[in-house]
C-alpha cells in the first residue's frame, strides 16, 4: 500500500488537475453564454447526452471490469494483455456504433433535438465522447499504478487544447456550438494518439483470449447496468425537452455543469483512494472491513466539502460567469451540489468486488424507475428546478437503497456519527439558502448564514481529527516541495 505521503502528494496532483479544468471551464464560460444562446446550449447538452449513453452502450461494461481484475494480476505481461485486450474489444464496440450513428444521424438527430438538422453535430459529439472513452483506458492504468503526473499531464493536456480550439473556432469563425464539439474531438484525437504511441513503445502490446473472456465474464452483466444507467443519468435534459423546453434544458445543463464541479472533485480523490480501497479489500479481506471504514471518513469528508464550497458560492459564481439570461441556474447548483457530494457513498466498490455485477444492473433499472416517476411530475410543475430537485429525491433513494444491498455484499465500518454530521451540514447549508432566496433575504444574513455553516464544518473536521495539526504540517510540506510522483507502483512500468 502507498505511503501516507505519497497518498497526500497524488491527492494534491488530482485535485490540480480539477483545479486547472475548472479554471479552465469558468474563463470560457462567459465567452461561450454571450455567444451561444440558450436554446444552442440546450441542443448541445441534447447530443451529448446521445454520445454518452451511446458510448457507454460501446463500453459494454469493461471500463470498471478493467480497473477491478488489475488487482488480480501480477505480471507485466498479464498486466498489457488485459489492458490491449479490453480496449481492442472497446474500439471495435465503438467503431460499429459509429458506424450505426453516422448513416442514421439525421433520423437521430429528429428524435434527439427535434432537428435532422443536427445529425452532423450527433456523429461528431459522439466521436469525440468515444475517443476520450478509449483514452480512460491508459489513465485508469495510471490510476492503478498510482502514477498521478502522467494521468494528470494527459488530462490537463486535452482540457486546455480543447478549450483554446473551441474559442478559436467559436469566438473567430462563429461555428457557434459545432465550434465547441469540435474542439473536444480534436484535442481528444491529439492526446489519444500521443498516449497510444508512448504506451505501445514501452508495453508492448499483447492480446490474451482467457483474460478478455475473464473480463466479459463481469462485465456483461453490467452491460444493463450501463444501457439504462446513463438513461437515468440523462434523463432529466430529455424529459426537460420535452415537458419544457430547449431553451430550458440550456439553462439547466448550464447550472449542471458548474455543480459538476464536485462531481470532477470526487472522482480527483477517489483515484486517490480507490486503488487502497481496492488493496484493503483484496489483501486483508473480511480483517480490513472496519479498516476501510476508517481509511474512508477523511475522504467523504473531503468531498462535502468541495459541494459546501460550490453550494456556497453558487449564486457567486453564476453572477460572474453567466450572461443574464442564464443566471436562473444558481438555484440547480445547489440542489445538485448536494446530489453529486452523496453520491460519494454510491461509488464504493463493494459489488464489484463480491462480483455481484447483475445485482448493480438491477439496482441501475430501479434507479431509472425512480427518476422517471419523481422527475416528471416535478418538471411539469416546477421546469428546470423540478428536475433538478427530482435528481436529488431519486438519486437519494436510489442511493440509500445501493448502499444497504452494498453492505450486505462487503460491509464496510464506516463511522457513521461523523458521516450524519457531514450530511446534515451540508444539508442545512442547501435548504437554508433555498428557503432564504424564496422569502427574499437580504445578500447580508444569506452570507453570514453561508459563514456560520462553513464554521461549524471546520469545527468538527478539527473535533474528529481529520483537520490536525500533523495533516496541516504534511500538507503545507507537500505545498511548499512539490515534487510530482514519475514511476508507479510495482505491477507498473515506466509508460
Amino acid at each position: 500500500m502507498a505511503s501516507r505521503e505519497r497518498q497526500l502528494k497524488n491527492s494534491l496532483v488530482y485535485l490540480f488537475a480539477v483545479v486547472a479544468g475548472n479554471v479552465v471551464a469558468f474563463v470560457t464560460l462567459p465567452v461561450f453564454t454571450r455567444f451561444i444562446s440558450r436554446e444552442e446550449y440546450g441542443v448541445l447538452a441534447l447530443v451529448q447526452a446521445y454520445a454518452i449513453f451511446m458510448g457507454g452502450v460501446a463500453s459494454f461494461g469493461m471500463p470498471i471490469i478493467y480497473e477491478r481484475n488489475y488487482f488480480e494480476h501480477h505480471d507485466i505481461k498479464r498486466i498489457a494483455a488485459l489492458l490491449y485486450s479490453t480496449l481492442l474489444f472497446t474500439t471495435v464496440l465503438f467503431t460499429f456504433l459509429a458506424s450505426v450513428t453516422y448513416f442514421f444521424r439525421g433520423v437521430l438527430a429528429q428524435w434527439v433535438t427535434g432537428s435532422a438538422a443536427y445529425g452532423p453535430l450527433l456523429f461528431l459529439a459522439f466521436c469525440a465522447n468515444g475517443i476520450t472513452s478509449l483514452k480512460a483506458y491508459y489513465l485508469t492504468y495510471y490510476k492503478n499504478t498510482e502514477n498521478a503526473k502522467k494521468f494528470v499531464w494527459y488530462t490537463i493536456d486535452e482540457i486546455v487544447l480543447s478549450a483554446v480550439i473551441a474559442l478559436l473556432l467559436v469566438v473567430g469563425l462563429g461555428f457557434g456550438i459545432t465550434g465547441i464539439v469540435w474542439g473536444q474531438a480534436i484535442a481528444g484525437l491529439v492526446v489519444f494518439l500521443i498516449v497510444t504511441t508512448r504506451f505501445v513503445k514501452e508495453l508492448p502490446p499483447t492480446l490474451d483470449w482467457g483474460i478478455l473472456k475473464e473480463v466479459l465474464k463481469l462485465s456483461y452483466p453490467l452491460t444493463p447496468r450501463f444501457f439504462v444507467g446513463v438513461v437515468g443519468n440523462q434523463a432529466d435534459k430529455y424529459m426537460l425537452r420535452f415537458l419544457d423546453s430547449v431553451g430550458g434544458v440550456g439553462v439547466y445543463s448550464i447550472g449542471q455543469k458548474i455543480a459538476n464541479v464536485v462531481f470532477t472533485c470526487m472522482t480527483a480523490i477517489q483515484n486517490v483512494y480507490a486503488p487502497q480501497v481496492y488493496q484493503r479489500m483484496f489483501n486483508l479481506g473480511e480483517l480490513g472491513k472496519e479498516a476501510v471504514g476508517r481509511y474512508l471518513t477523511p475522504f467523504a469528508y473531503l468531498s462535502m466539502f468541495m459541494a459546501l464550497l460550490v453550494g456556497i458560492f453558487a449564486e457567486e459564481m453564476t453572477w460572474l460567469l453567466l450572461a443574464p439570461a442564464y443566471r436562473g441556474a444558481a438555484d440547480v447548483v445547489l440542489i445538485l451540489s448536494l446530489y453529486y457530494a452523496i453520491m460519494f457513498f454510491g461509488k464504493q466498490p463493494q459489488l464489484l468486488f463480491a462480483k455481484k455485477t447483475l445485482t448493480i444492473s438491477l439496482l441501475t433499472f430501479l434507479s431509472i424507475g425512480l427518476t422517471i416517476a419523481i422527475t416528471i411530475p416535478l418538471i411539469i410543475k416546477f421546469g428546470m428546478l423540478g428536475a433538478a430537485w427530482g435528481t436529488l429525491v431519486s438519486g437519494g433513494i436510489s442511493i440509500t437503497i445501493s448502499f444497504y444491498v452494498s453492505q450486505r455484499a462487503y460491509r464496510i465500518g464506516w463511522e457513521y456519527r461523523k458521516i450524519v454530521i457531514f450530511i446534515a451540514l451540508l444539508s442545512a447549508l442547501v435548504l437554508g439558502l433555498l428557503i432564504l432566496r424564496w422569502i427574499h433575504a437580504g445578500y447580508l444574513i444569506r452570507f453570514l448564514y453561508k459563514i456560520t455553516i462553513l464554521v461549524m464544518y471546520g469545527y468538527f473536521g478539527v473535533r474528529f481529527r481529520i483537520l490536525t495539526g500533523e495533516n496541516y504540517q504534511s500538507f503545507k510540506s507537500m505545498i511548499m516541495g512539490l515534487r510530482l510522483v514519475t514511476t508507479g507502483g510495482s505491477k507498473s512500468v515506466n509508460v
